[in-house]
Order: structure tokens, then C-alpha cells, then sequence
């Protein structure tokens, strides 16, 4: 399988405690993914595919903002701290179905965002935070400065990921269209 076959869950950040767990930071909104025992993979630094392990148990940290996990075969704060770096990963194939108007953060990255009032182009998605409401995080296009030739990058745009806003999602023609309120588009 290639690295196109896999997502990525979650990132081990440290040990916790003596006795092999580890504290993970997830990349992901499913916690099942960390709560419940089952095959995961693991993915070390500077290594192409993944290998599996299985986890064994693990909680949520609400005040810290990342779960506490067991795996097999990790049983002392040594074996732990040997993991840091690693990254916890699903097949492709195991993507939760999701509901009408909801979508993968992964699917969402490198979408064209259009004004939907005007047809132009205000950027790419690079990611979403997660807020309230989520936020697309949009790398506005290069514009050309008062010196020919030199180009300036631009701050990056925050968009509520709301229907409001964000009317359509087009996966499969690569865009998004928004109505931005007054506002939200000048920098």
C-alpha cells in the first residue's frame, strides 16, 4: 500500500506515567478512534509504511486536548518515549461515513475557494481549524506589489464553515463557493 492509502489519526507527542502509555494528539473528530481497542498502525519517522499494532485502551484529556493510549507491547516509559514522533494511521478504507453536508478535513485541503457574487478566486484551503464553528484557513493568491516582478504573499483568510457562507463544497470539480459577509475578505 502507498502512503495515498492511509490516514493519519494522530500524532505521539510523549509518554505518560511508568507504565508504556502515550500521550497522542489527535487528527481526527471520530475519538472511537483512540477509545476503542482494535488494530492501529504505526508509522515511524523516515519509514514509508506503516506497520500494525494494537491498541489496547485509551481516554480522553478534555483540559489538554489529546487521549492517553495503550498499545501492545509497549510497557515501560522507555518503550514509550522510543514512540515519540510516531504517527498513529487507519487504511483509506476505514473513513467513517458521514452525514449530507458534512466532510474529511483531508478532503477539503487544496479546494479552489470562488466569491460566488463575483466568480473570483480568493484562494486554496490549507486546512481547517476547529473553533466554535469550524474555520477554513485559506492561503489568499499571490498578488503582484507596485515593483514588477515581485510577487507578495498575503495573510492567510479565515472563513466560517458555515452553510451561510459557505453554500456549495464541489469535491469532485476541486471547489468551494462563498457569500462572504462585509468584510470578512479584506485583509
Amino acid at each position: 500500500m502507498t502512503n495515498d492509502n492511509w490516514l493519519e489519526i494522530g500524532t505521539i507527542v510523549s509518554a505518560q506515567g511508568l507504565k508504556g502509555e502515550l500521550r497522542v494528539y489527535p487528527d481526527t473528530d471520530f475519538p472511537e478512534r483512540f477509545e476503542e481497542p482494535g488494530k492501529r498502525w504505526l508509522l515511524r519517522p523516515g519509514e514509508t509504511e506503516p506497520k500494525p499494532i494494537k491498541l489496547l485502551e485509551g481516554r480522553y484529556i478534555p483540559n489538554k486536548g489529546i487521549y492517553v493510549v495503550k498499545l501492545a507491547g509497549i510497557s515501560d516509559r522507555t518503550q514509550a518515549e522510543e514512540l515519540r514522533g510516531c504517527k498513529l494511521m487507519v487504511p483509506q478504507s476505514d473513513r467513517p461515513t458521514l452525514e449530507e453536508d458534512e466532510f474529511h478535513v483531508i478532503d477539503l485541503i487544496g479546494l479552489e475557494v470562488f466569491n460566488q457574487l463575483t466568480g473570483e478566486s480568493i484562494g486554496v484551503v490549507v486546512d481547517v481549524a476547529s473553533a466554535g464553528n469550524d474555520l477554513l484557513i485559506v492561503n489568499p493568491q499571490l498578488s503582484t506589489s507596485n515593483e514588477p516582478g515581485k510577487k507578495t504573499k498575503e495573510k492567510q483568510i479565515l472563513i466560517p464553515f458555515v452553510k451561510a457562507i459557505v453554500p456549495v463544497v464541489d469535491l469532485e470539480n476541486g471547489r468551494i463557493e462563498i457569500t462572504p459577509p462585509p468584510g470578512l475578505l479584506e485583509i
